[in-house]
């Protein structure tokens, strides 16, 4: 029911009853979420005390921070090597952290998998299960192996439950799944708006940091693959991981986006069995194990994922065009925009004659995106491989950011791309002249800097070795076309 004009005119401010947004005045439609008659008069406060009365009413202490202990944000051992690599080790006590990602991706299964190893060395866990009952967990949890006894669970969606559960049992860890189904009942709201969402982790937060038991949230994703909410709550946890991946395919791979504890940005590689999810220290094998060498339009970009190093393939192909006119590149696994930003460069800054009204593919294999630009130089070794035919050799990396000159510009961590290429056997590699290594270059290795995407294509075609054959279908060069420049 709306408030009234009296009401309106007492009221300090107001609320959303939908979204939860605050506005100082009261107007009939929310300007945040758009519905009408939803913005109340906020509950009133009582006046706080000012001036001198202000530190004796609220009785504030500051301390030296030099007396803070520094080993109070030990983590906790979760058991599972991936996860400790993204976290820098466990979960802190008191922590607060927001799993979030695509829908039968595997959240549930990789945070019972941390529940049953927690509960396997004695320490008691809660699961907080508001979306499954009971037996649907017990089912699930059957398939991965066996469930401790110092594993509890709960069943139901009201977060009051949940705060009775922690304060009663004190467990070590706590797994609420998931955020959209928990429920203040309190609040008139249904489950899953904006105003119970926030609500709940407010609650959630403020009794894991109060009672030092670790908080982990289950969270959904939109359309658009951002935190459900809409990323309304990232600020108020401590850590937001995005567990991801391709579900056609079985790697699966998490992301700290955000982490007060540690490095943000780091990487954990998962692959995703039938007796659950498998920490995968070593995914090259997986990754590369079906490379098809000699191949044209194909190549191997070592790429960071945070501070980890991960070598992925790159793969181009030119099919014919449709009517003649000039057609965007179809992305899979790298920004489509990027893509068609290279084909540009790859036609105005070399020889190399890039059909104008084929189409275009590029894509990452393995299932794995790749967003970071040092796949530049890489994506357009691809794309000129299989225009003219020519493989790059099958033992060559190559990374650098392309600019629209045509220059190869320098890049973060060339170190350590280098060697998780030697370590995977590669022999050359073609490297920005800006970032070559400053000490020595792994054993075995050959690395050439470049300056300019010519003088790489240059380099490549003077190791190419046997020269494939390019497509006659229409639109595609002809052999003779491929070798003239």
């Amino acid at each position: 029911m709306a408030t009234t004009h009296a009401g309106r005119a007492r009221a300090e401010s107001y609320l959303c009853s939908s979204c939860g947004t605050a506005s100082l005045r009261w107007v009939g439609r929310c300007p945040a979420c758009g519905e009408w008659n939803t913005l109340g008069a906020a509950p009133a406060r009582g006046p706080r005390p000012v001036g001198r009365d202000a530190g004796a009413a609220l009785d504030v202490a500051a301390v030296p921070l030099a007396d803070v202990p520094t080993d109070a944000a030990r983590p906790l051992a979760t058991g599972v090597g991936e996860l400790a690599r993204v976290l820098g080790g466990g979960l802190v006590a008191g922590s607060a952290t927001l799993l979030f990602g695509p829908p039968g991706i595997g959240k549930s299964t990789l945070l019972f998998q941390v529940l049953a190893s927690v509960a396997a060395g004695g320490l008691g866990v809660v699961l907080a299960s508001a979306e499954e009952s009971l037996v649907q967990v017990r089912a699930r949890a059957a398939r991965l192996g066996l469930v401790p006894r110092t594993l509890l669970a709960l069943e139901g969606p009201d977060v009051e439950r949940v705060e009775a559960a922690v304060l009663g049992h004190r467990p070590a860890v706590v797994v609420v799944d998931s955020l959209q189904s928990v429920s203040d009942p309190e609040l008139p709201q249904p489950a899953g708006g904006l105003a119970q969402v926030r609500a709940c982790v407010e609650r959630l937060t403020r009794l894991a940091k109060s009672s030092g038991v670790p908080l982990v949230l289950v969270g959904h994703v939109t359309k658009d693959g951002d935190p459900a909410g809409p990323r309304a709550v990232e600020h108020l946890v401590d850590t937001v991981l995005s567990f991801d991946g391709d579900r056609h395919h079985s790697l699966r791979v998490l992301t700290a986006v955000k982490h007060r504890f540690g490095p943000g940005g780091e990487v954990g590689i998962f692959e995703m069995r039938d007796d659950g999810l498998r920490a995968l220290p070593d995914p090259g094998p997986l990754m590369l194990g079906d490379r098809m060498a000699g191949v044209p339009g194909s190549v191997v970009v070592p790429v960071l994922q945070g501070r980890r190093p991960l070598l992925v393939e790159v793969q181009a192909l030119l099919g014919p065009g449709r009517g003649g006119a000039a057609m965007r590149p179809q992305a899979l696994g790298v920004d489509a925009a990027r893509a068609n930003l290279l084909v540009a460069v790859l036609a105005c800054r070399s020889e190399v004659p890039v059909p104008a009204a084929a189409e275009l593919f590029v894509a990452v294999v393995g299932g794995i995106a790749v967003s970071e630009p040092a796949a530049d130089l890489g994506v357009a070794l691809a794309l000129a491989s299989v225009v003219t035919g020519r493989p790059v050799p099958a033992d060559l990396v190559a990374f650098g950011e392309l600019g629209l000159a045509g220059e190869v510009r320098t890049v973060a961590g060339a170190d350590r791309r280098l060697a998780e290429a030697a370590r995977a056997g590669f022999t050359r590699a073609l490297v920005p002249a800006s970032s070559m290594p400053v000490g020595e270059v792994p054993a075995g290795m050959d690395v050439q800097g470049v300056r300019t995407l010519a003088e790489a294509l240059d380099l490549v075609d003077s190791t190419a070795g046997t020269r494939g054959v390019p497509g006659t279908m229409p639109g595609w060069p002809t052999p003779a076309a491929a070798a003239s420049p």
